[in-house]
């Protein structure tokens, strides 16, 4: 690979990779009382970015099915929201972690692993985005959408795997169908929230992005409130 092209890539993972890092460094400083194994997080991360390629080739199939229509925006958050939440749970949802030892073990736990996995599959996603305005040497381009996607995509993958995570903390100590109705009704929130950000973009065409960006950052704030209270469960 030309040099010239090493040098995109490199700067593209940096400024994808970078800015999930600190969102990340935030999230588990939250949770620096009881802190998750610092290989299960690493893995949950690297599941979470995994999962972008994955994403890529089932929302092209989704488009091919059923073309540009409002039932595409729904299929794309879905498949991206399942995703996250599979590689939360590969990782450490399932009776065992993939080390042998028991995951979930406070109800907090969920909120943080799912969190984990939506940063890693922001990471790679910006990455992927800031290689085209940096391959045509758009430095201002390439600067102006690392950070939107900072302020905005990014955000939106935390609030909508955190509602899934929320509905599992809530349901931490309940059994049965009690606690797979609490997961559902997250996973269908995060779902709804997805399709209802990428929509409100459409629909403004960007010329209302930081309303929607504030709001986003309003729901975020709510988030923190609610990750406070369960830590205190």
């Amino acid at each position: 690979m030309a040099r010239e092209g090493i040098e995109i890539i490199t700067w593209s993972a940096i400024g994808g990779i970078l800015p999930a890092l600190l969102w990340l460094w935030f999230w588990l400083k939250e949770d620096a009382k009881r802190p998750e194994p610092k290989k299960l997080i690493f893995a949950t991360f690297m599941m979470g970015a995994l999962a972008v390629p994955v994403a890529l080739f089932f929302e092209k199939i989704a488009q091919g099915l059923v073309g540009q229509s409002f039932l595409l925006i729904v299929l794309w958050a879905a498949i991206e929201e399942l995703l996250k939440y599979g590689g939360a749970y590969f990782i450490a949802f399932r009776n065992w972690c993939i080390d042998g030892t028991k995951c979930l073990d406070e109800p907090l736990d969920p909120m943080i692993y799912l969190i984990t996995a939506a940063l890693g599959f922001s990471a790679l996603e910006n990455t992927l985005f800031l290689i085209n305005p940096l391959t045509h040497g758009e430095l201002l381009a390439g600067f102006v959408t690392g950070n939107l996607r900072f302020v905005g995509a990014t955000v939106l993958h935390v609030v909508a795997s955190a509602s899934v995570g929320i509905a599992m903390s809530l349901s931490f100590y309940k059994i049965g169908a009690i606690k797979r109705a609490y997961l559902w009704g997250g996973i269908f929130t995060a779902i709804a929230l997805h399709a209802l950000f990428n929509l409100s973009i459409l629909i403004n065409k960007g010329e209302s992005i930081f309303v929607v960006f504030g709001f986003l950052w309003v729901v975020a704030f709510l988030l923190l409130l609610v990750f406070e209270k369960i830590k205190r469960i």
